[in-house]
């Protein structure tokens, strides 16, 4: 019989003891709710792990002895950390390698293995990670090190705090990273100039590649993620059907409309021309060949993914109702108020408020 299935059959057996076993590296532990560390800061009990013994058939044996044992401590209230913070368990506690091997594992047994939770956890959590030296043991003052190593306020500090913050939370290990995730938001991020309407149909028609040249006509006319073009309804495009149909990507499948509408018939986007890729890969590097390519091959002066944040910023000045341009651009309201609109600036209420004027059914102030 397998370790794996001795522990579960063992961990069937102590359900009703509310401590359970596992196994992190060459090492099995006990978790269960228990009274704070002696150094913690914290006041209340919550869930921490304690080495007990190896990863071996007599191992599991010894764990579920040691699970009872420790019930009863903690229901008699006679647990006491110095019975479990012995020289030789910390000696044998798991490395930081052992860890994140554990955490991986765990992580894709609570969710699909796929391009998308594979891109998360390299872009969220490896990235995090390879900064550690995982042949040394976790402590408080290596996360603390490694979050202090990036600069406040910013995106990636608040990244090394959640990868960090759940790797110790998974470890078993008191630490708070919260007192170092500073106020960055998407609303922090700096401004940069969008390339105007003008501009976008000016470039358009410098994209030398007509199969190129479709796919930045369709980015610009719908406000597509850049590796989306390659995953639309291909067959209501070429019937002339404007509205779009986005069949997979990061946010699944949704229907976008386009602004402006007549580009569809400009940018030819009814004579579907879409290059031919390797497909077979992640979203966010299909997304980076589409980015490299037309600021490689094409010299774009803006980034091909502004385009997208264009079309948020045109839906504005269509009047189009922001929880609507959210779905349509695949994301959450929050989402669209908190970034897409950190780019609007006094041109584009400008236009808005002329919009407005226009509109013959505007209120009036009341005479005198």
């Amino acid at each position: 019989m397998t370790i794996d299935k001795r522990l579960k059959e063992a961990n069937g057996r102590l359900r009703s003891y509310k401590v359970g076993i596992e196994k992190i590296g060459t090492r099995l532990y006990l978790r269960a709710t228990m009274p704070p560390k002696p150094e913690s800061t914290k006041t209340d009990w919550c869930q921490q792990r304690v080495s007990i013994a190896s990863a071996t058939s007599e191992g599991v044996k010894t764990a579920e002895k040691e699970a009872k044992l420790l019930r009863y401590r903690l229901d008699s209230r006679e647990f006491n950390w110095s019975d479990y913070t012995d020289f030789a368990a910390m000696k044998s506690a798991p490395t930081i390698g052992e860890l994140i091997d554990e955490f991986e594992r765990e992580y894709f047994q609570r969710r699909a293995k796929n391009y998308k939770s594979a891109s998360t956890w390299k872009v969220d959590y490896v990235s995090v990670f390879k900064t550690l030296d995982v042949n040394s043991q976790l402590t408080s003052d290596i996360l603390k090190s490694a979050i202090l190593s990036t600069k406040p306020d910013t995106r990636t500090r608040k990244r090394f705090c959640l990868a960090l913050g759940a790797l110790a939370k998974f470890a078993g290990l008191d630490f708070d990273p919260s007192p170092y995730t500073g106020d960055y938001s998407p609303k922090s991020r700096k401004v940069r100039d969008l390339p105007t309407d003008e501009t976008i149909v000016e470039w358009y028609f410098k994209i030398q590649d007509a199969k190129w040249q479709w796919v930045y006509g369709v980015l610009a006319t719908y406000g597509l993620r850049n590796h989306e073009v390659f995953f639309l309804d291909l067959q209501a495009l070429r019937k002339g059907n404007k509205v779009l149909t986005v069949l997979q990507g990061k946010t699944g499948r949704r229907t976008v409309w386009p602004y402006h509408p007549e580009w569809f018939d400009q940018f030819g986007l009814q004579n579907v021309k879409i290059p031919d890729i390797i497909l077979d890969r992640p979203n966010s590097d299909i997304g980076a060949t589409v980015s490299q390519r037309f600021r490689r091959n094409d010299k774009l002066p803006f980034k091909v993914y502004d385009l997208r944040h264009c079309w948020a910023i045109r839906t504005l000045e269509y009047r189009i109702d922001i929880s609507l341009a959210a779905q349509q651009m695949g994301h959450s309201l929050s989402v669209h108020s908190n970034l897409y609109h950190t780019w609007i600036n006094a041109q584009h209420h400008q236009r808005a408020f002329d919009l407005a004027m226009s509109n013959s059914d505007r209120p009036l102030p009341p005479k005198i």
